[in-house]
């Protein structure tokens, strides 16, 4: 990245839930690190700080935001962006990361993670946001790809060729979820093997990796399973071709025994430690 010149690896973590903190602290050695969802601490109570502070002090910690609207026509929302530049001053993380897409438009908030039409000019619209950012928040931004459904029309390229353009463009690093990129490849017929070297493999720091279900005949990035067999595939290819810094498991709904999830986490660590991308 053209603004993080040395990070060190973080190794296997987890999405932090409060549902499992218990559990967490009494495995504290089986977890390299956590990812905190910067939402959940922006106007947050005394006792949900207190929190963030104890997790900080046990764990190395980074943020994943999801409402930033990276990449908005209309800019980032100033008040939002206050508030994320103190949490990040807060947690002093190695790094940060947003989706690349929109969550909101005409000033109206959408609800959701709105996929960008793979265009020059929201290549555009991206790149003016993150120089608006980086104004305020020094730490190096990630940016993750998203699962959809849907492709927006009037598209002047693909997924690879448009996320290498943006990550070229702004200097920041790559997020990879797994998971998403199986499920897009899959949804949309996409031949991953053959378009495999055409992802910006160089760039990218840190992995998702989740458990999806299928609906309606669409494979749903749900988070409330056990990583695929598929995904792990595809999660060990890439950690192998990749200078991987570290690996989060996602999970937020219908929560196994602590002990699975530490599985995953293991697993996700025995590759990384595999291929040299970490101890």
């Amino acid at each position: 990245m053209a603004d993080t010149p040395a990070i060190d690896a973080l190794g296997s973590g987890l999405g932090y839930r409060p549902q499992f903190r218990a559990d967490l602290f009494a495995s504290r050695s089986h977890v390299d690190f956590l990812e905190v969802i910067a939402d959940h601490y922006l106007d947050a109570s005394p006792e949900k700080l207190a929190e963030l502070e104890l997790l900080g002090a046990h764990f190395p910690i980074v943020a994943h935001g999801l409402d930033l609207s990276i990449g908005g026509a209309d800019g980032v929302d100033p008040v939002y962006l206050d508030k994320i530049a103190g949490l990040i001053a807060r947690i002093d993380p190695p790094w940060w990361s947003e989706h690349l897409c929109f969550t909101r438009a005409g000033g109206v908030d959408i609800g959701h993670l709105a996929a960008l039409p793979y265009t020059q000019e929201a290549i555009d619209a991206v790149a003016r946001n993150v120089e608006t950012v980086r104004k305020r928040i020094k730490a190096p931004l990630l940016l993750e790809n998203i699962t959809t459904v849907v492709r927006v029309p009037g598209a002047e390229m693909d997924e690879p060729e448009f996320l290498t353009r943006v990550l070229e463009r702004t200097g920041c690093g790559w997020l990879c979820d797994v998971a998403n990129l199986y499920a897009n490849s899959v949804n949309f017929g996409v031949d991953l093997n053959a378009a495999f070297e055409r992802w910006p493999w160089d760039r990218l720091v840190q992995i998702h990796y989740a458990g999806g279900r299928w609906r309606q005949g669409v494979l749903i990035d749900s988070h409330d399973a056990a990583t695929s067999e598929d995904v792990w595939s595809l999660y060990d290819r890439i950690v192998a071709r990749a200078p991987v810094k570290g690996a989060i498991l996602e999970r937020d709904e219908r929560l196994p025994e602590f002990c699975e999830l530490l599985g995953e986490v293991s697993r996700a660590r025995r590759t990384l430690e595999a291929h040299g991308r970490w101890r």
